[in-house]
């Protein structure tokens, strides 16, 4: 699967359980629910991975924890909140920057 593919099952269950569930519960919970439904969708998920970041050749063991990483190929970032504020932005752009995807094994 490519990752516009992993992407479009990943937004597809999310709105699913979103609506399932609806909204205003913890991070956790949603977590685990996606976990399960995109495993019975055949996906591999990684939850909680603690993704280490490279400075000056040493690896510090966790830069940050991914909510979720699908098939190697995509971070979720799972937020419970009634607006996105400039720090998630600032946190996602910090995933993308540090380009940490890469370094992550299946």
């Amino acid at each position: 699967m490519t990752e516009n593919e992993v992407a479009k099952v990943i937004v597809d269950v999310a709105y699913h359980v979103h609506v399932g569930l609806g909204p205003g519960l913890l991070e956790s919970v949603y977590q685990e629910v996606m976990v399960y439904e995109l495993r019975k969708r055949g996906l591999v998920v990684l939850p909680k991975v603690g993704v280490p970041i490279v400075w000056d050749e040493l690896e510090f063991e966790k830069g940050f924890e991914a909510d979720l990483i699908v098939e190697g190929l995509v971070i979720v970032e799972l937020k419970s909140v009634e607006a996105i504020h400039p720090v998630h932005k600032k946190q996602l752009l910090t995933y993308l920057r540090l380009g940490a995807i890469r370094v992550v094994r299946l």
